[in-house]
């Protein structure tokens, strides 16, 4: 018999710095789920990835407690950020504060696909092309300027 689902429990984590403190901690312990199980598992599938990557996470939490987690792509802000050579880390760059103004940094098409192609699975996209094109419309909000 397939077990009951009691929840789900959407995060976004950085890929390798799982710890039990806020959010993780608080949004497992009310819902009574092993918080360093978690934090061990996400830690060790992320091992491989870029250090600090923004993970998000959806974790289905069962009635006996248990739970299992589904990671997604990081974000395409995420993408954009990094293809434009903007601040990552800590304190992340944010976007241009007055977007259609101006220009923060700039993106190429190459750039866009290479996002894309990456982006693909989390996307609900028939074709690379129409997935640059939400890409583009998201850089492009975000004050980059996407040059050829």
């Amino acid at each position: 018999m397939a077990k009951k689902i009691t929840g789900y429990v959407k995060l976004q984590v950085p890929a390798g710095a799982a710890n039990p403190s806020p959010p993780i901690g608080p949004a497992l312990g009310q819902r009574g789920l092993n918080i360093m199980e978690f934090c061990k598992a996400f830690n060790a599938r992320t091992a491989q990835m870029e250090k600090g990557t923004p993970i998000p996470v959806i974790i289905t939490a069962y009635q006996d407690r248990s739970f299992t987690f589904e990671m997604k792509m990081p974000p395409v802000t995420f993408y954009l950020k990094k293809a434009a050579n903007l601040k990552l880390g800590k304190k992340p760059a944010s976007g241009h504060k007055t977007p259609g103004r101006g220009f923060i940094g700039k993106v190429t098409k190459a750039q866009i696909r290479e996002i894309a192609s990456a982006k693909m699975p989390d996307l609900n996209c028939a074709t690379v092309e129409s997935a640059m094109a939400m890409i583009e419309g998201s850089a492009r909000s975000m004050g980059l300027e996407v040059v050829e």
